[in-house]
């Protein structure tokens, strides 16, 4: 049994006791959070997809933990301009999430 989310502006493909980072909510640690916007699932014989969403179907999951991911080096630069550079640094809010339960 599987079902196809979206949050974040992105898509995942979740089954039950799948432990996610998804972008950042705001929801503390040790909470349960319930995604409806769910656009497919499936339980093994047959197959739902929704146009956009299915109604119906939830996802329960709880948050495990908020954190940031690794520091990546961001460098701009332009060519031929001995003095035109610069370097940031940037890390990105993640959620980690587990999937309790799919219920249709």
């Amino acid at each position: 049994m599987y079902a196809v989310i979206e949050t974040g502006g992105k898509q995942y493909q979740v089954r039950e006791g799948d432990v996610l980072f998804i972008e950042k909510l705001d929801v503390s640690a040790d909470e349960n959070i319930t995604f409806d916007k769910v656009m497919a699932y499936s339980d093994g014989e047959r197959t739902d997809v929704g146009a956009p969403y299915l109604s119906g179907v939830t996802v329960d999951a709880k948050v495990l933990k908020n954190g940031k991911a690794k520091k990546i080096t961001v460098f701009t630069y332009k060519p031929k301009k001995g003095s035109s550079h610069k370097k940031q640094g940037h890390r990105q809010p993640y959620t980690q999430v587990r999937i309790e339960a799919i219920k249709a």
